[in-house]
């Protein structure tokens, strides 16, 4: 005798078995990433984030159907990573909703809970995309209402499978709805994820042999921020961190910036210096700054004045790794975050870093808390949270720098009532430290993140990397090992060698109006190789400032704005 009905035992376990197939089938899932870089990780954020509520599930004592709704609903909503992650934890969100107040479901609550699904992670998405798994969750909760019209009586098991075989369809047909899936030979990767999870439920319901183990411990290594190493005090070249802001009194033109930059490089090194609306806001550093502060007031009043002693700070951080050393608290055990301060501040800053010379930049600009992320490792909605909470702050700018993690940074904004939160969408980590460098503490948060986004939106960036398979895509061939200069929304260039692809792409970002070229050099690049580099550049456009950093990012050679 079929079963028409789903008690909260046999939904957890269809819940677990889904997550696990999901888990199984990730690699798969990520292989279909449209573009072929090596950080397509759809199956990977989807997995760790459906693994994130199978442990809750996992971990209940007492199991109801309400217990169970809460645990895949919270733990799906701060486990969420990436896009596709987020939109499925809706998804969950959605359904465990009409669930949770049922002692069994039966195939009306079923269709219900897919459409309350649907309408839920609809309302997240601020623009949704057809063809993506949204399109896939909607025709299966259609299906589901469909069937349930055409017969009131119909069983549990036959519509589950009819279910299944239109999110199939639907997903078969994603290319159809997107050229790009199309032009690249694939289905949506997170369609496919979503159908993963259907069919591992599907064949628990019909009593397959499954594997619900779920694993219980925290794995520390998903989700908490990785070391880093400081540098040692003798490596400390200028010891003063220096930061104001020119009220402009005088005539300041981009001859007279460039003059200005060229003195601030001759006594200094981690030069900012940008210029907006009769102020100009200035970081060096230095071991002399009361040259750069004389050479400011040149040009105008200086404000906002702050003066940090980079050798005194590395000194007492020294101490404190001994004492905690010498206290048995390991290393890994210790996040690299500042003391909360004893006054509550105004603004903070939290941003999505990777790589050890990106995130000294943002330290540098101010930014109070680094979630370590990005192209590798998108940080979940919990990551997001636990940094909230760890700043002291009333007002708190969230900088994603990576378009998949913007919905994450949502979800944390929307999980949080006791702080203001402002996600600035930045989706490259230049575009964040534009962002930080534009803030202007006289100005309110909501004056602060209108320019903030005004300003990301004139910065170009192109990133350079391997393909990891062979694809056609944005009118170009690519074979597994060619070097691809990845822009803000295609493929500019393609090649066999790391510097004419950087080149080609940056030539492709340039146009008569930029005025800044910045070049973050990764791990896998020496400091020759990017001087080399800048060098051409530099020939190649005179009219610019160009501009070299160390980011020690991993995968990406180099990422490259244009501003």
């Amino acid at each position: 005798m079929s079963t028409n009905t789903i008690d909260a035992s046999l939904c957890a376990r269809m819940f677990l078995a889904g997550a696990k197939n999901l888990e199984s089938k990730k690699e798969w899932i990520n292989e279909l990433n449209v573009f072929p870089v090596p950080d397509g990780d759809t199956g990977t954020n989807m997995t760790l984030t459906i693994m994130s509520a199978a442990k809750e599930v996992a971990a209940l004592e007492e199991l109801s159907m309400d217990t169970f709704a809460k645990a895949v609903s919270s733990g799906s909503l701060r486990g969420a990573r990436g896009n596709s992650g987020v939109i499925l934890s809706q998804l969950l969100r959605g359904f465990s909703k009409v669930i949770r107040s049922e002692k069994e479901i039966n195939t009306a609550v079923l269709a219900a809970s897919f459409q309350k699904a649907v309408e839920t992670a609809y309302k997240a998405v601020m623009k949704p995309k057809e063809g993506t798994i949204l399109t896939v969750a909607r025709g299966a909760a259609d299906r589901a209402v469909e069937l349930l019209e055409e017969n009131p009586d119909i069983e549990l098991e036959t519509l589950i499978a009819e279910v299944i075989a239109r999110a199939e369809d639907v997903l078969n047909r994603t290319p159809e709805m997107l050229p790009v899936l199309k032009e690249a030979g694939v289905v949506d990767s997170g369609g496919q994820g979503l159908v993963q999870v259907l069919k591992g439920a599907f064949d628990a319901f019909l009593g397959k042999e499954t594997d619900y183990e779920v694993e219980l411990q925290t794995e520390k290594a998903a989700s908490a921020e990785q070391s880093r190493t400081e540098p040692a005090e003798a490596d400390i070249k200028f010891g003063y961190c220096t930061e104001f802001i020119i009220m402009l009194e005088k005539e300041y033109t981009h001859e007279t910036e460039l003059d200005f930059k060229a003195f601030l490089e001759s006594i200094g090194d981690s030069i900012v210096v940008v210029s907006d609306d009769g102020i100009v806001k200035v970081h060096v550093h230095t071991n002399d700054p009361g040259l750069a502060i004389q050479r400011a007031l040149t040009y105008g009043s200086l404000t906002s004045m702050k003066i940090d002693n980079m050798r005194e700070e590395h000194h007492e951080k020294v101490i404190r790794e001994a004492e905690r050393q010498a206290a048995g608290v390991s290393p890994e055990d210790v996040q690299d975050e500042p003391a909360a301060p004893a006054e509550l501040k105004e603004t903070g800053f939290i941003s999505v870093s990777i790589g050890e010379g990106i995130a000294d930049i943002f330290r540098d600009l101010g930014v109070d808390y680094l979630i370590e992320g990005g192209q590798t490792m998108n940080p979940s909605t919990e990551d997001m949270l636990n940094a909230i909470e760890k700043v002291n702050a009333k007002n708190i700018f969230i900088l994603p720098n990576n378009k998949n993690i913007i919905l994450a940074a949502n979800q944390a904004r929307d999980l949080t009532e006791d702080k203001n939160i402002i996600v600035v969408p930045t989706k490259t980590v230049p575009q964040g430290i534009t962002a930080v460098i534009n803030f202007v503490p006289e100005k309110s948060p909501e004056e602060n993140a209108a320019v903030m986004e005004e300003e990301i939106a004139r910065v170009k960036t192109g990133q350079i990397t391997y393909a990891v398979r062979d694809t056609h895509i944005d009118d170009k061939t690519i074979q597994a090992g060619d070097i691809m200069g990845v822009g803000d929304h295609s493929i500019l260039a393609v090649g066999k060698d790391i510097l004419p692809v950087a080149e080609e792409t940056v030539a492709l970002m340039v146009d008569e109006e930029t005025e800044l070229i910045s070049i973050y050099y990764g791990e896998d690049i020496s400091e020759d190789e990017a001087s080399a580099l800048r060098n051409r550049i530099a020939e190649q456009y005179p009219e610019c400032d160009v501009e070299l950093n160390c980011g020690g990012q991993p995968i990406y050679y180099y990422i490259i704005s244009a501003e």
